[in-house]
């Protein structure tokens, strides 16, 4: 009686084992269908993560239940048509968040705020963004947002560098007259005297409102409401600055070279250190522009400068030829790679063959093979070379034109 109950038990044991695996593999067909369509959706609508998301946030094969998150309404009406098709359960969260509490604007409060790829303060740095720069707030996971800025970039902030606001909120912000910090480092101040003090450090680029002046100095109010005070000396209204920015080569040059001795620092967009695409974006806003935030975003921008020879590999010849000072050289990494690698790193051309670009620290070097300073070029392969200056490209553009800027 013992046998035959162990062996029915054994038997059901097998006949259910069986099931489960037939069911795990019916999910499993159905999940690569879904997955394919997924991916059909993020090539058309979401091809660069790094801007536009559409993402699996859950994949349960054993329920056949998935989850999917986007910034792309049109991604999500295009997969919603397209699954009807396919028996299973798919949910996709449309960013920004509903939870939010309608606080979708945040305007940057620190001198520079870190973003990072996941909402982890040990995750990657992904990029920066300077005081007073205007945010979409997407999404708020623990102590972090999930943010993206004028350039269009998405990636996770603290919610201790930025101050959520609502529309009417972020209207009344941006209806304050501003004021750009000028000088490389400095700070704020509590009082209208150096003795005063400090309320926050401050780096080029920083955006204030400007409330009143007191002598040597403009009184400012941050996004957060603090109250300061810093020398006009170091300080300009934004409105006047921007209208100073005249964006020749030499000007754009000149403002390479003040960042020369700068540290590298993978993610940064600032005078505090940068990589290197962190430092051609900087470069750029210095006189008056926006422009994509990593190097193989800006090298799909501007117009192409002919530098490749026939088989596509770099000339030396005929870049000294074609290239002009501030153009923007992009390279893969290793010296036989592919020309046709992802791009991994840019500099700027300044002239006579020499370039300035953030490796180790903002240095300028030469693709000429007898230069002092050549030996850094024969480690990589130019793949590419734009110009900016002059191009009508809608991804350079001016701050004044940024709906993310309000230029009082």
């Amino acid at each position: 009686m013992k046998n035959k109950l162990k062996y029915a038990i054994l038997t059901f044991a097998s006949l259910f084992s069986i099931h489960y695996t037939f069911s795990q593999q019916v999910d499993s067909t159905i999940y690569f269908k879904v997955k394919e369509l997924q991916e059909t959706v993020k090539k058309e609508y979401a091809p660069d993560k790094r801007i536009k998301i559409f993402a699996f946030t859950k994949t349960d094969v054993v329920h056949n239940e998935y989850q999917i998150e986007t910034t792309e309404q049109a991604a999500k009406t295009a997969f919603e048509q397209q699954i009807k098709n396919i028996p299973t359960t798919v949910n996709i969260n449309l960013l920004p968040e509903q939870n939010l509490d309608n606080k979708l604007i945040g305007i940057v409060h620190l001198s520079v705020s870190n973003m990072r790829t996941k909402p982890d303060n040990a995750a990657e740095m992904a990029s920066q963004a300077l005081m007073g720069t205007q945010v979409d707030i997407l999404q708020k996971d623990h102590g972090e947002y999930r943010v993206r800025t004028p350039e269009g970039y998405i990636a996770w902030m603290p919610t201790s560098s930025v101050t959520a606001m609502t529309k009417e909120e972020a209207i009344a912000w941006n209806n304050q007259p501003k004021l750009i910090y000028t000088a490389e480092f400095g700070k704020s101040l509590s009082e209208p005297n150096e003795q005063s003090q400090r309320v926050s450090d401050l780096v080029y680029g920083d955006i204030l409102a400007l409330t009143a002046e007191k002598g040597k100095y403009y009184e400012v109010t941050y996004p957060d409401k603090r109250k300061a005070y810093i020398k006009k000396e170091e300080s300009l209204s934004l409105k006047k600055w921007i209208d100073s920015r005249n964006p020749t080569s030499e000007n754009l040059i000149s403002s390479a070279k003040s960042m020369l001795g700068l540290p590298y620092l993978w993610g940064g967009t600032s005078v505090k250190g940068v990589d290197c695409s962190g430092f051609t974006k900087t470069t750029y806003f210095m006189n008056g522009y926006v422009i994509p935030r990593d190097a193989s975003q800006q090298v799909l921008a501007g117009e192409a400068v002919d530098i490749l020879d026939a088989e596509g590999h770099f000339d030396p010849t005929k870049a000294l030829n074609n290239l002009k000072p501030a153009d923007l050289l992009f390279f893969a990494g290793g010296k036989n790679s592919n020309p046709n690698a992802r791009v991994t790193h840019v500099a700027m051309y300044i002239g006579n063959g020499t370039f300035i670009h953030s490796a180790g620290s903002v240095r300028i070097n030469s693709m000429l093979k007898d230069a002092a300073n050549y030996d850094d070029f024969q480690t990589r392969t130019v793949v590419a070379a734009r110009r900016y200056l002059g191009s009508k490209d809608p991804q350079i553009q001016k701050i004044e034109n940024n709906a993310y800027y309000s230029i009082k």
